[in-house]
């Protein structure tokens, strides 16, 4: 899936599960100088002496009848073969609104926005095994105000949620060995907003058949989150914190999440290919949000509780159908539950069409159905002598529907004459609820190799 298309599939989840950022300038000049170190010691043609006999390099000769003169360029490996292979830059804008927002217990508006930016590096090198390594380095920052989120203290002007930046580096990690089809991977992760820190990993490994039409593929996750205890202020102990800067008296919570991810895929024959995935995770601890507000039936306050663990099934096929040279069918299905009590359906389509040869064209469509969670009532519906209890519609019962089209143009000689320009392309999506959340998103991006 590109950039774009991911940034576009779960965007309705911000601020924490937004989608991708700013780069730091730093990390260019890094890559550029190891990329001028790594290219300083490459030279094209390496003169080696020979011997007749043995073959053996790095031999001083003693005789010229002995030895032999060897113009034949030697491969490089290692790091002295670094190269980099594409550079991309995602921009996007993206606001919501709605009137059910769970800071106020349900109701209440949602208005957000949110201004993201990202840039990743991509640099690859082959080992002496003739095994491909690719590296890719990327960071993301984004920039959101939530009018919900300043209603956690409406007592003072401007509460520290009212707006924050968000970021979160990326390092990856994949080595691909053609000779025995089989890729392993690792990567590393930080984010940090300005209720949480995470830290987080994942391991991978696939392995195709010998004509590389059958491929199984296992991911492992696992992420460590520290969350602030962020309180509203009616219900806030005597003497404790607002969690605004300088007034830093509160506790801080834990949230571990451990995922796995298991896909085939198979090439049926030259126009349609398959992937069924499977991808099951499971979360403990802090898994509420405290600052979220609860109503009941007797208008007593209390703020929301969830269980503390919480385990998720997702299963989905993917298919895509090359309909001769200028139609692609990409169709996806994904069915979900937990032991929350929630089930949802998701259906996707996209069809990108080949206008020229360098320009398409590519509309989408996504549904999704969901119930809700055991826990879910909406305001002043919660009984006192229910153990959990939320008003976030979030996970309430709701259907929804994402739909959009993008433009993608890479020209033979680079965009706008530039030959590393390599891409371009322009997104735009709509979502809405049937709780009447609207949202709207715009996206920007370019690759350069």
């Amino acid at each position: 899936m590109s950039k774009t298309a991911e940034c576009v599939e779960s965007f309705s989840r911000l601020p924490k599960q937004f989608l991708f950022m700013k780069k730091v300038i730093v990390t260019i000049g890094l890559y550029v100088g190891m990329l001028s170190g790594a290219y300083a010691q490459y030279d094209n043609t390496k003169f080696i002496f020979k011997n007749k006999k043995t073959e053996t390099t790095n031999t001083k000769p003693t005789s010229s009848k002995e030895y032999k003169l060897s113009s034949k360029p030697v491969a490089e490996s290692g790091f002295r073969s670094l190269k980099l292979e594409e550079v991309n830059l995602v921009s996007a804008y993206y606001a919501q609104d709605g009137n059910h927002s769970a800071v106020t217990g349900g109701i209440g508006t949602e208005k957000l926005f949110d201004i993201a930016n990202s840039l990743d590096i991509k640099l690859s090198f082959t080992d002496k095994k003739a095994r491909k390594h690719s590296i890719t380095a990327d960071a993301s920052v984004d920039y959101y105000s939530s009018a919900s989120s300043d209603l956690i203290d409406p007592r003072s002007v401007s509460s520290a949620s009212m707006s924050d930046v968000h970021f979160y580096p990326t390092l990856s990690w994949s080595r691909k060995d053609d000779g025995k089809h089989n890729t392993v991977g690792a990567s590393l992760s930080y984010s940090t907003e300005w209720d949480y820190k995470s830290y987080g990993g994942n391991l991978s490994f696939s392995k195709s058949s010998k004509d590389n039409n059958t491929e199984l593929s296992l991911k492992l996750g696992a992420f460590f989150d520290t969350w602030s205890v962020i309180l509203p202020y009616e219900v806030r102990p005597d003497n404790y914190g607002s969690g605004a800067e300088g007034d830093q008296n509160i506790d801080f919570k834990r949230r571990n999440s451990y995922n796995l991810s298991i896909g085939v895929s198979q090439v049926i024959n030259k126009r349609l290919q398959l992937m069924a995935v499977i991808e099951p995770s499971y979360q403990e601890g802090l898994l509420s949000t405290p600052y979220h507000r609860v109503y009941f039936t007797d208008g007593t306050l209390k703020v929301e509780k969830l269980p503390g663990t919480r385990a998720k099934l997702p299963v989905g096929l993917r298919a895509s159908y090359f309909l001769g040279d200028r139609f692609i069918i990409r169709s996806f299905y994904r069915y979900y539950q937990d032991n929350w009590g929630m089930k949802a359906h998701t259906v996707s389509v996209e069809v990108p069409v080949k206008i020229t040869s360098f320009v398409s064209v590519t509309p989408h469509y996504r549904f999704n159905s969901q119930t809700a969670v055991d826990y879910f009532a909406p305001i002043n519906s919660h009984k006192l002598t229910e153990t959990y209890y939320t008003s976030d519609f979030d996970i309430s019962d709701f259907k929804s529907a994402f739909w959009g089209a993008g433009i993608r143009i890479a020209p033979p000689d680079g965009v706008l004459g530039i030959k590393h320009w390599n891409t371009a392309e322009l997104r735009y999506g709509h979502y809405n609820r049937s709780n009447g959340m609207v949202a709207n998103i715009i996206t920007l991006s370019a690759k350069f190799k």
